[in-house]
């Protein structure tokens, strides 16, 4: 190394300059360290490394877990109160539809009821008519009775005289005794075509008479209503049967004398358009139950030969304005619709 050294020369023998010779040391060996010796060093001159140690691997995500498992708390603690409002809500909600369906099926319990209570009346109310009308059937069933009886006797008699008529001619009667047959026969069968035309004019008399009891009580089962004093004065006219106006005012039980039956108003609801009354008639006390405007309750009297008729027109507070309808001459000395003026004075 040295005599190359020399030969290529120093940078100052180019100038021709004589410097003197600097000779670096060489580089030691690399030794190849021992197991358990320390790491080697690295030569002088050369770059150094530092070496960082960072965090352990199972640092980090418990720092960031812990970090987030903060921030997730809330969140969590928000829904839970979003959640408990929303079931609040709709509790609350439920329970206010629930109230108000309650309360329209109990409105709806009470209409039915009342309707039912009405039906109950009129079923009652028919049920009394159809007696009366089974009382006058009575009757005329007993005609039709007897005249079937009666119809039989002469198809009987009727037999017997043919019997009676083919015995003399199969015994070859005189022609004497023969005509005195016939004729017997003849006089029978006259006296019983008599009685068969009697007993048609007796059921012809029966079915008119049935007819007509039929017909009056259809009328009185479907009257007709007068609405206004124009209409029950038309209806007076045309009718056999009295009317009575009546206005019936005042709290705690006001009443009006109408005849022999005292209208007594127990109380009035103008909204609901419905009224309660208690009729006293016969020495006895009569409670009627809740009625409508315009509808009819019908009851019956000692001494009618039908049912009498209370009908209210209009319906006010502590007050009803309506008539009583009875049978032609019930009160004579009580002055009917005819005459008396709208306003209660004697025409």
């Amino acid at each position: 190394m040295a005599d190359k050294r020399e030969e290529r020369g120093t940078p100052g023998s180019m100038f021709g300059l004589n410097e003197p010779e600097i000779r670096r040391p060489a580089a030691p060996e690399p030794s190849v360290p021992a197991p358990s010796a320390a790491p080697p060093q690295p030569p002088q001159g050369a770059p150094q490394y530092i070496y960082v140690q960072g965090p352990p691997p199972s640092a980090a995500p418990v720092t960031a877990s812990s970090g987030s498992g903060i921030k997730v708390i809330p969140i969590l603690v928000a829904l839970l109160l979003i959640i408990a409002g929303l079931n609040l809500y709709l509790t609350v909600t439920g329970q206010k539809q629930i109230n108000e369906t309650a309360s329209k099926q109990a409105d709806q319990l009470n209409l039915l009821t009342r309707r039912m209570n009405t039906s109950d009346e009129h079923y009652a109310e028919l049920s009394a008519r159809f007696q009366v009308t089974s009382e006058k059937l009575g009757l005329t069933q007993q005609e039709l009775g007897r005249a079937k009886a009666l119809t039989a006797s002469i198809e009987k008699q009727q037999q017997e005289a043919v019997q009676q008529l083919n015995q003399a001619i199969a015994q070859k009667a005189s022609a004497e005794e023969l005509n005195k047959a016939q004729a017997d026969a003849n006089a029978k069968i006259g006296g019983l075509s008599t009685d068969i035309a009697g007993t048609k004019k007796d059921l012809a008399a029966t079915r008119d008479e049935f007819t007509g009891a039929l017909a009056g009580t259809k009328g009185e089962l479907t009257g007709a209503i007068a609405r206004t004093h124009d209409e029950l004065v038309a209806l007076a006219h045309k009718g056999d049967r009295d009317y009575f106006e009546f206005n019936v005012r005042g709290k705690k039980h006001a009443q009006q004398k109408v005849g022999g039956v005292t209208v007594v108003l127990v109380k009035s609801n103008a909204k609901k358009n419905t009224y309660n009354v208690n009729l006293e008639f016969d020495d006895a006390w009569h409670p009627t139950r809740e009625h409508t405007a315009n509808e009819p309750v019908f009851f019956y009297t000692q001494g009618a030969t039908s049912a009498l008729e209370l009908v209210v027109n209009k319906i006010g507070k502590d007050s009803i304005t309506g008539y009583l309808s009875t049978p032609k001459g019930l009160f004579p000395n009580t002055p009917n619709v005819l005459q008396t003026r709208p306003g209660g004075g004697a025409s």
